[in-house]
């Protein structure tokens, strides 16, 4: 059984690692053809750092987290479709199930459109100077989302409880509703800040959703590792043409879903906590924004040259690459801690 499940698991990601590299050309078509790119907002005066290091950059497409989440949820509605006409393969295959994965797919998919709809007003210059949504509108919009899931996961699956690893699980009551929306808004906003160097976020997400990918798989809960598998897959083949020098970016649409999704997962598997260890460069990513703003407004100094934090390695002479790779190697690093503590956690 068990074997299956993992085979199972290595299919999806095979599959949608394919299915995202062949609808890549169809996708970099459309963007090109329609010019969808962001406009620089950050100007010289507003930011002259980060506007001197990214002013090469301002005619990259954006928007291509769009082959991300289409190949999975293309793959989701086939072999969901499929397994009510045809039983067999295609019912192994299907990794929809509504104790699982509707929520987490759900999330996927929801995120996805309100980050389409974030660029398409970068795109078209509308909103706060002309660049799409503000901090503060897209902070509203993460609690919103968070809001709703909250309410889902407390009022209609009566979740209640918390893990604290080696401790056990604690009911904090309704005190659950706050804590998830402040873990959605954190891995969303944690993931659109880190979404800033060519293949940072897309290589830096791949082992939080790999850490999850074990969780869900060590829990038995095989139809959500199969979900984060097609994920990955997807996720792997954007990091093919996201890698330096960048065909095109991930865009709202992308880091949104995905930074969305993983916090869903992470409440479904009751494994917050270890985020701090599975996303520890997307918390300091945006710790490093959170303290720069708090910094300029109480001591009117700056802490970072510029912010997230990858900018500011960027205004010491550290090349792009070296930076986003170093990230990869710290990611790695961190969440095989995580992994160890959940597994110490976990059989203790």
């Amino acid at each position: 059984m068990v074997l299956f499940e993992a085979v199972r698991i290595l299919i999806m990601f095979a599959l949608a690692f394919v299915a995202a590299l062949f609808a890549t050309p169809l996708v970099t078509h459309f963007l090109e053809k329609y010019n969808v790119k962001k406009r620089n907002i950050r100007s010289a005066e507003e930011a002259p750092i980060f506007h001197e290091l990214h002013k090469g950059k301002s005619s990259t497409p954006t928007m291509g987290g769009i082959i991300i989440w289409s190949a999975v949820l293309a793959l989701a509605l086939l072999f969901f479709v499929l397994s009510r006409l045809v039983d067999g393969f295609f019912n192994y295959l299907n990794f929809v199930s509504r104790a699982e994965t509707y929520l987490p797919i759900a999330a996927l998919f929801f995120a996805a459109v309100v980050g389409f709809v974030d660029d398409l007003f970068g795109i078209r210059g509308k909103g706060p100077k002309g660049g799409g949504l503000s901090v503060k509108h897209k902070l509203l919009l993460y609690t919103v989302v968070a809001l709703v899931g909250a309410w889902w996961f407390y009022a209609k699956l009566g979740f209640t409880t918390l893990y604290i690893p080696f401790i056990g699980y604690a009911d904090i009551g309704l005190w659950y509703i706050p804590f998830f929306i402040f873990v959605i808004v954190a891995t969303a906003f944690s993931t659109n800040e880190t979404d800033g160097l060519d293949g940072l976020a897309g290589g830096v997400l791949i082992f939080p959703f790999g850490a999850l990918a074990v969780v869900a798989f060590t829990l038995e809960r095989y139809d959500l590792a199969t979900f984060i598998a097609a994920i990955l897959g997807a996720l792997l083949a954007f990091l093919w043409f996201n890698i330096h020098p960048a065909r095109f970016f991930m865009g709202d649409t992308g880091s949104m879903a995905l930074g969305v999704t993983l916090g869903v997962i992470a409440m479904l598997t009751n494994t917050a906590l270890f985020l701090p260890f599975f996303a520890f460069i997307l918390i300091l990513e945006s710790s490093s924004v959170i303290i720069q703003v708090i910094s300029k407004k109480v001591r009117k100094r700056k802490v970072f040259r510029s912010t997230p934090i990858h900018h500011h390695f960027e205004a010491l002479g550290w090349p792009e690459t070296q930076i986003t790779m170093r990230f990869w190697i710290i990611s790695a690093v961190t969440t095989i801690i995580g992994l160890v503590l959940f597994f110490l956690a976990h059989f203790a």
